[in-house]
C-alpha cells in the first residue's frame, strides 16, 4: 500500500524561525494565529507541532509576508 506524498498529508510540514534575523514584526502571528503566537517582546513562538494540511497555504503566505525573510517552511512540498 502506497503512502500519500509528505505535502499532500502535511504532517510533514513545520515552522522555523530565525532569530537573529527576525524583527519582530509580528506580521506572521497576525497571518497565522493559529500556529504562531508573539511573546511579550513581540518574537514569534510557534506551534511544535506540524502544520496541519489545512492550514499549509496559509503556513506559505505568511512565510512569503515575513519582511525580514526570518520565517521559513521545511518539509512541506
Amino acid at each position: 500500500m502506497s503512502r500519500p506524498a509528505a505535502g499532500r498529508r502535511g504532517g510533514d510540514a513545520r515552522l522555523g524561525v530565525n532569530p537573529i534575523t527576525c524583527r519582530a514584526h509580528g506580521l506572521c502571528a497576525e497571518l497565522l494565529p493559529e500556529l504562531i503566537g508573539l511573546d511579550e517582546w513581540g518574537y514569534p513562538i510557534l506551534a511544535a507541532s506540524p502544520v496541519p494540511p489545512q492550514l499549509l497555504e496559509m503556513a506559505r503566505d505568511a512565510v512569503a509576508a515575513c519582511p525580514t525573510l526570518a520565517l521559513r517552511l521545511s518539509g512541506a512540498r
